[in-house]
């Protein structure tokens, strides 16, 4: 019944983009994954950190262009889905239907706080950094369990990696609503 009455929020047009940016948040991931451990490796940062900001972009970007709440939660469970049902880039188990969704419900949490809809560049930002620093907490707690110094390091960067993902959401989704791609509402 739930489900029923959240879905029929969304227009065909809107479960399309989900598909899509969920699509696209997985074909990114084995490109974006090994740059980053470039850069973190050597500074003994967890790299999906840092890569956590790209994936978290498609997520902001989804509840931008439909301006509805429930859509990055959306998006995180069904790349959930996606991950968990084909094995190919999991590795966390059944916890992947958390570590997935987790970023997308804060998005959500935070938009439905602020009453924005991904409408301006400092709520794209936050989005950005708060979906990446849920991934990276709840990732954390579940996995890595770093001491307290090394979790600020690491929360920080996922803050900047986040944010930076907010902002790159933000200009795409301007550009594409200059096009007239998008709601028309958000």
């Amino acid at each position: 019944m739930f489900w029923q009455k959240f879905i029929a929020n969304f227009s065909v047009f809107d479960l399309i983009v989900v598909a899509m940016l969920s699509a696209l948040g997985i074909a990114t991931k084995p490109i974006i994954v090994p740059i980053t451990h470039i850069i973190t490796g050597p500074l003994l940062i967890p790299g999906g950190v840092v890569a956590g900001g790209f994936y978290m972009m498609w997520l902001v970007l989804g509840a931008g262009l439909t301006g509805k709440l429930g859509t990055a939660s959306l998006i995180g469970l069904v790349q959930a889905l996606m991950v968990f049902g084909t094995g190919v880039f999991g590795s966390h188990g059944a916890m992947t239907l958390l570590s997935y969704t987790m970023p997308g419900v804060a998005i959500d949490l935070m938009l439905w706080l602020t009453r924005h809809r991904i409408c301006c560049l400092p709520c794209s930002f936050f989005a950005g950094v708060l979906a990446n620093i849920c991934g990276a907490a709840f990732v954390n707690i579940l996995y890595f369990r770093l001491p307290f110094v090394p979790l600020m390091l690491t929360l920080t960067v996922g803050a900047l990696s986040g944010g930076l993902g907010g902002i790159i959401a933000y200009k795409v989704l301007q550009q594409l609503k200059k096009t007239g791609f998008g709601s028309k509402t958000a």
